[in-house]
């Protein structure tokens, strides 16, 4: 069951936490499921020393795949038509994010109804981390 259109007006938005303390755990194992293993994502030495940041921070498509959660779980699964995002603030061990989607239109194309998302994700502190669109088939 997806989103339904009836009664979805633009202004309207769901949000959901998607990690709570993000564990320097989590981000390894997303290198081993994502076969990326930047050390700027695990290897402390080299990011303090040599790429001059204070610690390891996230890869992007983890918090990408984390606020795609949440966008399915508000449209459903197999509707979305278009995914797109900016990252625009590291994530880093600690963090808390929570994503939003917020109706920008609902509209008709090609016989079907299409709702127009704005994503964001912020972290504890309300900063972005992730910017974005996404549209998705509704009923």
């Amino acid at each position: 069951m997806g989103l339904s259109a009836e009664g979805l007006k633009v202004g309207d938005s769901y949000s959901e936490l998607v990690v709570e303390d993000l564990t320097r755990t989590q981000i390894v194992q997303y290198a081993g499921a994502s076969g990326d293993y930047n050390p700027v994502h695990s290897d402390e030495k080299f990011v303090t020393e040599v790429a001059g940041y204070p610690t390891v921070f996230a890869h992007g498509m983890l918090t990408m795949g984390m606020t795609g959660r949440m966008l399915t779980n508000y449209v459903g699964d197999g509707r979305l038509t278009y995914y797109g995002v900016r990252f625009v603030n590291q994530v880093w061990p600690g963090d808390t994010l929570t994503a939003r989607a917020e109706v920008a239109a609902v509209r008709e194309e090609d016989g079907e109804t299409l709702v127009d998302l704005t994503i964001t994700t912020t972290n504890q502190d309300e900063k972005f981390v992730l910017t974005g669109n996404a549209t998705a088939r509704v009923d």
